[in-house]
């Protein structure tokens, strides 16, 4: 039924003249964002910021790993191609809010309005089948919104899974039991590796990254988890991993060393359910797809588990 609503509205416009088909045109090429628009991606003291180089080992972190597949190598799930990673819109503190429709998981959303453009990127593109996730960063307010399973309506509103709305000047975590835009509970954006980081030299967060199979418990920031599986050496949501002091970096080109160096001193954090070691930056046309393919070599045996809070069982 959306898309037929579509195919029916985009022939309207078509046939009401050249200036709605501009107008049209005009609203599907809204901008990615880069940057941060002067927010903070939540404070210093906010787990995602938090140093975990020196953290004690999980006594589970070999099963943990063996779970997700110590075999198997890092993927990064981004490029320079715009339907290739997890895009994001940067809108000013007075862009106008429109209504979001839930269809899953209403009792565990932000109610709308939220402030999000007509032309909005969304993760895959426009005709995407897959999460179809949409962040909105707004200026000023530093509000972050976040959507999954996001289809545009005609008038502007928005049909979504799940939606969140994330404080970024605050540490406050989602109830927990929640979901968000993300199986975890917790903000996509944060956890995205961004080109800025890169040119500016240094990553200061964990980065978000997904494992086949779950168990049905999450570590805090995480506050929700995806599974009905109470195998205890399966990963719960939230958990973290560092990739080894002594794995050698220094022969990897510049951008790989960023990224590795973070996942040295922040690491990576599970965050969904999908493929394994695949970790997630944000869609930018000026990624170089070879230097990035050459984190493909980094085994998850590189990778230890860490301990950084208990297992919850909630919801």
């Amino acid at each position: 039924m959306l898309r037929a609503r579509l195919i029916a509205t985009a022939a309207a416009l078509a046939a009401a003249g050249a200036c709605a088909g501009a107008a049209l045109g005009s609203a599907v090429q809204y901008p990615l964002g880069r940057g941060t628009g002067g927010c903070p991606v939540f404070p210093e003291s906010s787990p995602w910021h938090e140093n975990i180089s020196g953290a004690p080992v999980s006594p589970l972190s070999s099963q943990y790993i063996a779970s997700i597949g110590a075999g198997l190598d890092l993927h990064p799930d981004f490029g320079h191609e715009r339907a290739y990673g997890i895009p994001y819109a940067i809108v000013p503190a007075d862009q106008p809010k429109v209504p979001i429709h839930f269809t899953a998981y209403g009792d565990q959303s932000d109610p709308g309005p939220y402030p999000i453009p007509r032309g909005a990127p969304v993760e895959g593109g426009q005709q995407a089948s897959g999460d179809r996730h949409v962040l909105v960063l707004q200026k000023s307010t530093c509000m972050l919104y976040e959507l999954w399973d996001a289809h545009p309506n005609p008038d502007g509103s928005w049909d979504a899974g799940s939606g969140a709305v994330f404080n970024l000047r605050s540490t406050k975590l989602r109830p927990n039991g929640w979901t968000s835009a993300d199986a975890a509970g917790l903000s996509i954006f944060a956890g995205l590796i961004r080109y800025d980081e890169i040119k500016r030299g240094y990553i200061d967060h964990a980065i978000r990254f997904t494992a086949p199979e779950t168990q049905a418990g999450f570590i805090h920031p995480a506050t929700h988890f995806a599974s009905s599986s109470t195998n205890p050496d399966l990963p719960p949501m939230g958990l973290r991993l560092r990739l080894e002091a002594s794995y050698p970096i220094a022969g990897f080109p510049r951008t790989d060393r960023i990224i590795l160096q973070a996942m040295k001193t922040y690491g990576l954090i599970l965050a969904d359910n999908g493929s394994p070691w695949f970790f997630q930056g944000a869609t930018d046309p000026r990624w170089n797809d070879s230097v990035l393919d050459a984190l493909k070599g980094v085994p998850g045996s590189a990778f230890q588990v860490v301990e950084t809070g208990p297992i919850l069982h909630t919801g």
